[in-house]
C-alpha cells in the first residue's frame, strides 16, 4: 500500500533538493504535484485542499526562508502535515472503570467486519485481556457459524444463542451477551453487529437500537481501506446515522491507493485505532500516524 503515492510524492519533494533559497514557483509547483499525487490516490478533495493549503503556508513562512536547508524543512513539514491527516497522535481505547468494556463493531457488509471481530479479540487477548465475542449479526448468510469458527481459531469463546439467517433479535442477543460476559466475568465484550450491501435505514436504527440497548464504551467503524475516498462518505453516514468513536482499517495489505487511511480521519475528526494487514488472525496492529507517514515519505 501507498506505494505509487509514495514514490510521487518523494519525486515531487526532490526537486527541491540542492537549492540555497526557495522561490514562490518552486514551492507551488511542488505543492501542484503533492496535490496530483493526493488526487489519484483518490483522497478526498475537502483533505487535499486542506492538507496542501497548511503545507504551502507553513513552507512559505519563516521556519522555510531562514532554514540552512530549505528543502530539508519542506520535506519535514509535509511530514508534519501527513501526521496530522492520519490523525495525529496515536489513538487509545477507552475502557470501562468497571468491566466489562463494550466495543461495538459496524460497518458495511464485506469490510470484514467478522474475521475483524477475531483479530480484535486475540490482540485483547495477547494484551492480557479476557474478551467475549457476540454473534448479534443475524442478517448474513452464515455469519453467526462464521464467528464461531473465527472465535474457535483466535482462541475465544463466543456469545451465539440464536442461529442468525434471518432468525432471533440482536439487540437481546447483544444485551444479553453483555450481561453473560459480566456474569463469566470477562473484562472485554465484543459485539459483532449486522451490514448491508449499501447505506440504509433499517441498518442504521439497528444499530443504533444495539448502541442504545449496550451503551458501548467504543463503537468501531470497520472500513476496506480498498474502496477509496468513498471511505470518508460511508463514515460520515455512519457518523451521523449511529456515531462511532474510532476506525478500523480493514484489507489494508491490499491494492490501496491509499485514500481511504488518508480522508477518513480529515472527513470525520474520528481517530483510525486498528489496522487488519493481511488473511491471518495475527496480522493486526495498532496505528501509528507517525509510523504511516514514515512510510509515504
Amino acid at each position: 500500500m501507498f506505494n505509487n503515492l509514495s514514490d510521487r510524492i518523494t519525486a515531487s519533494l526532490k526537486g527541491l533538493r540542492g537549492q540555497g533559497r526557495l522561490t514562490e514557483a518552486d514551492v507551488d509547483k511542488t505543492i501542484r504535484e503533492i496535490r496530483r499525487a493526493l488526487l489519484d490516490a483518490d483522497v478526498a478533495v475537502s483533505v487535499v485542499r486542506e492538507f496542501t493549503g497548511r503545507v504551502r503556508e507553513r513552507a512559505l513562512g519563516e521556519e522555510v526562508s531562514k532554514a540552512l536547508n530549505p528543502a530539508q524543512q519542506v520535506v519535514k513539514i509535509v511530514n508534519d502535515e501527513l501526521v496530522e491527516v492520519l490523525g495525529g497522535a496515536t489513538g487509545e481505547l477507552h475502557w470501562a472503570k468497571n468491566p466489562p468494556t463494550v466495543i461495538m463493531l459496524a460497518g458495511l457488509q464485506g469490510a470484514g467486519k467478522t474475521t475483524l471481530a477475531g483479530k480484535l479479540a486475540k490482540w485483547m487477548k495477547s494484551e492480557g485481556h479476557t474478551p467475549l465475542l457476540v454473534a448479534a449479526d443475524l442478517q448474513r448468510p452464515n455469519a453467526v457459524n462464521q464467528l464461531q469458527i473465527v472465535g474457535d481459531r483466535a482462541g475465544v469463546p463466543v456469545f451465539a444463542p440464536e442461529p442468525g439467517n434471518g432468525v432471533g433479535d440482536p439487540v437481546l442477543v447483544a444485551m444479553n451477551g453483555v450481561s453473560t460476559a459480566q456474569f463469566q466475568q470477562h473484562d472485554v465484550v465484543i459485539v459483532d453487529t449486522a451490514g448491508r450491501l449499501g447505506i440504509d435505514e433499517d441498518m442504521m436504527q439497528q444499530a443504533r437500537d444495539i448502541r442504545d440497548a449496550v451503551d458501548p464504551h467504543e463503537t468501531l467503524f470497520v472500513v476496506d481501506a480498498m474502496i477509496g475516498q468513498d471511505a470518508a462518505r460511508v463514515a460520515e453516514a455512519f457518523r451521523d446515522g449511529v456515531g462511532f468513536t474510532g476506525v478500523v482499517l480493514s484489507k489494508l495489505d491490499g491494492d490501496a491507493r491509499g485514500g481511504a487511511a488518508l480522508s477518513i480521519t480529515g472527513v470525520t475528526q474520528r481517530p483510525i485505532l486498528f489496522a487488519s494487514t493481511g488473511e491471518s488472525l495475527a496480522e493486526f496492529e495498532r496505528f501509528h500516524p507517525d509510523r504511516m507517514a514514515n512510510r509515504i515519505l
